[in-house]
């Protein structure tokens, strides 16, 4: 799906990822995985990233709202139409977007990608002090994720990262009924 450049673009991703797993029957300890691995992608692709380029119907003063299954641009000033789900607040952000897959594979690996326009730097992550706000994104998705890393195109970058649906929802039920 294709989210506009900016903060508010985060809730509304997490809202949808966090839905379409629970229709999948995903388990819960899973998807709470999924969430802050695409949280902390899409947060950092926000802050530090420049935005792929003008969204079809999104602009400056547009908000998005996901109709069934397509994130679309509402014009400010107007009514949500009928059977919207959720609003994203006002851009606020240069027109622009970023884009936000997930896929679960055959073999039970749930790959989660985010591609925006690149920026000054290659994502790493980092170590920050005890006492440092920010930081640890990149070293969250280190821990949770099976594999993840970058893919460059020319104009853009997509950091991605794979879970295991399957796996992980094996060992942690499997670890809760022997120690009950």
């Amino acid at each position: 799906m294709a989210v506009p450049h900016g903060p508010a673009s985060v809730g509304v991703a997490r809202r949808r990822l966090r839905r379409d797993l629970g229709d999948r029957q995903i388990p819960e300890p899973v998807i709470d995985d999924a969430v802050l691995i695409l949280s902390e992608l899409l947060s950092n692709a926000c802050r530090y990233a420049r935005p792929l380029g003008p969204l079809p119907a999104l602009g400056r003063s547009a908000r998005a709202e996901v109709l069934g299954q397509v994130l679309v641009g509402v014009p400010s000033g107007t009514q949500p139409a009928p059977g919207g789900r959720e609003h994203g607040e006002e851009a606020g952000q240069p027109d622009g977007g970023v884009l936000v897959r997930w896929q679960m594979h055959a073999d039970g690996v749930l790959t989660l990608e985010v591609t925006d326009g690149g920026a000054t730097t290659r994502p790493l992550p980092a170590s920050p002090s005890l006492t440092s706000r920010g930081g640890r994104g990149l070293s969250i998705v280190d821990q949770l994720a099976s594999d993840w890393g970058v893919r460059d195109a020319p104009g853009e970058v997509t950091v991605w990262a794979a879970l295991p649906a399957r796996a992980r929802h094996a060992r942690r039920t499997g670890g809760d009924a022997r120690s009950a």
